[in-house]
Parts: C-alpha cells; sequence; structure tokens
C-alpha cells in the first residue's frame, strides 16, 4: 500500500513562488509508476495540474495543465520515490487544496493525469494566493 507526504504550500502574494513536495513509501519497488498533482477548489471540480511518469528503464515524461505551463515545473527522483513542484508566478486563481498522487499507470503521451487513474492520494495541501 502505497502512502503518500506531502509538504509545502502556504499563503503568498501573486506573483511569489511556492514549492510543494512529495514522497511515496510503501509499495512495490517497480520503477514504473507515475506521481503527480491535482488541485481542487470549493465548488469546483478536481483539476490536473502536473505530472510526471517512469517507465521501467526509468525514462521520464512530464505533463502540465495549460494553466500551469511555463509557470509550473514538476521534477522527481524516480529511486527515491519522490516528487516536488515549483510554483513561480502564482495568481489568485492558483489557489487551492494540492493533492499529491501516485498511480501504476505510466503517461507518455502529452495528456492530463485522470482522476480515474489514481491509485492513492495524499492528504493534500493549501495553497492561497493573494491577489
Amino acid at each position: 500500500q502505497v502512502q503518500l507526504v506531502e509538504s509545502g504550500g502556504g499563503l503568498v502574494q501573486a506573483g511569489a513562488s511556492l514549492k510543494l513536495s512529495c514522497a511515496a513509501s510503501g509499495g512495490g519497488t517497480s520503477s514504473r509508476y507515475t506521481m503527480g498533482w491535482i488541485r481542487q477548489t470549493p465548488g469546483k471540480e478536481r483539476e490536473f495540474v502536473a505530472s510526471r511518469s517512469w517507465t521501467a528503464s526509468r525514462t521520464f515524461y512530464s505533463n502540465y495543465a495549460d494553466s500551469v505551463k511555463g509557470r509550473f515545473t514538476i521534477s522527481g527522483d524516480n529511486a527515491q520515490k519522490t516528487v516536488d513542484l515549483q510554483m513561480n508566478s502564482l495568481k489568485p486563481e492558483d489557489t487551492a487544496v494540492y493533492y499529491c498522487v501516485f498511480s501504476d499507470r505510466v503517461i507518455t503521451t502529452p495528456q492530463p493525469m485522470d482522476a480515474s487513474a489514481v491509485k492513492t492520494w495524499g492528504q493534500g495541501t493549501q495553497v492561497t494566493v493573494s491577489s
């Protein structure tokens, strides 16, 4: 059973930066998996933010929502099962609870990670961007 622990988040002004981190533990030893971030604002549907997938050869693929491309960068360590989300030029519309997610599916084409593919959700961390 995979467990996820998130850190980061907080309250910042528009234009500032924040970094979210997530570490996975448990589960198997496979190097083939996807970790990423999905966010949710009250009253709105969950929204894919970014993901990183690793193949068995540890080649990685990153995907981003159009709304964050050029501002957010996802990185990670396949062996450590960690991902970071560096968020720059934050906007008030980025305000949400950000959930780290894990899936044993691998995404190798430009497409968002669907919530139905998520195997494990983190507890969520609040990001608030004031105008």
